[in-house]
């Protein structure tokens, strides 16, 4: 809801009961996807006047799921857009939305093909579900971990880490990014003729941050290599390494430099006048709670958990943007 409902009347809405659709025909500013969703939930809603809802007549005859599967179709939403008239603001009425015609299986079939559709929309709810338990999970165990194991200085674990590309194993194709969302993504720069022979290698498990600071938005630009894979990142860049993964766990180290106490403790330690940098120095100098290897190792399996329900969740939404076109070729072939 983006509107001002301050001092609202809204007598004059429309109720939305469970298993209702709710059409809006107007398409400015809406490329050429059709506006329309079946509420699910048991409690009413109530929605703008402008707004027509509907609901099926014969739930034996056509599942309000199914149709929903049909209307979802970016197939549904072209054509719908196809027909709609006017001049300066393009609508789909009401008489027109009824002439659209869709598949009909038998209600078997149907259900069938809902409960494929509901079954992977599960899996990616529970699975994002889980993300916000476990996220807060592991920032718990860092915050006791605080309390319970010795605080030491950065500086006697980690050590820099000043790998050239000088051999030209690896190419542009392999020239990485860094994010303030602590990953490495894609590089803005144009490769087109350059040399990669000065770039820096991050072997797997190695760090690496940007110690710019300024116009970040007070984040720091940092990413862990998590591949099996070396990645090239620019010569201005600080790459380092754990000295004792026996001691100090990378995957560990990377959870405390995503807390968000850690971008305000590098924006604070960055010094400089037109360019504030957090130099190695200061890197060196921050503070962490040193738990037992097993401790770590434990934090980090929570974190694992997380990331995989993140990959999960995401692979399935993706899933879901093409299971609705096939499950209704299927349905017309049924």
């Amino acid at each position: 809801m983006v509107a001002d409902t301050n001092e609202l009347d809204n007598t004059k809405y429309k109720v939305v009961e469970k298993g209702v659709f709710v059409f809006n025909g107007m398409h400015v500013g809406r490329d050429v996807a059709v506006c329309i969703a079946v509420y699910a939930k048991e409690n009413p809603i109530i929605v703008s006047p402008a707004y027509t809802t509907f609901k099926v007549k014969d739930e034996s005859v056509l599942l309000p799921e199914f149709l929903f599967l049909q209307l979802s179709r970016v197939e549904f939403g072209r054509y719908g857009w196809f027909l709609c008239d006017a001049s300066v603001r393009g609508g789909l009425d009401w008489k027109r939305f009824c002439e659209m015609r869709i598949t009909l299986p038998s209600i078997e079939v149907q259900r069938e093909l809902v409960d494929t559709y509901n079954g992977l929309k599960a899996l990616v709810e529970q699975n994002e579900a889980l993300i916000p338990h476990l996220s807060a999970a592991c920032q718990a165990y860092i915050v006791d971990c605080r309390a319970k194991y010795p605080i030491v200085s950065l500086g006697d674990y980690i050590e820099q880490s000043d790998k050239r590309n000088s051999d030209s194993v690896l190419t542009a194709a392999d020239v990485q990014g860094i994010s303030t969302d602590k990953r490495f993504i894609p590089t803005k720069a144009n490769m087109n003729g350059v040399s990669v022979l000065s770039y820096k290698v991050v072997a797997p498990l190695e760090f690496v941050y940007v110690a710019d600071t300024s116009r970040r938005g007070d984040k720091m630009a940092l990413a862990l290599n998590s591949s099996k894979q070396n990645i090239l990142v620019s010569s201005i860049y600080t790459v380092f390494c754990s000295v004792d993964k026996d001691v100090l766990l990378p995957e560990y180290l990377f959870l405390l430099f995503n807390r968000p106490e850690f971008d305000r403790y590098a924006r604070f330690n960055s010094w400089g006048s037109a360019r504030e940098t957090f130099d190695w120095s200061e890197m060196k100098r921050v503070q962490i709670p040193l738990p037992p290897i097993d401790v770590q190792q434990a934090i980090v399996d929570v974190y694992h958990c997380m990331e995989r329900a993140k990959q999960i969740a995401a692979t399935a939404r993706e899933r879901l943007k093409t299971l609705c076109p096939a499950l209704v070729q299927r349905a017309a072939h049924s």
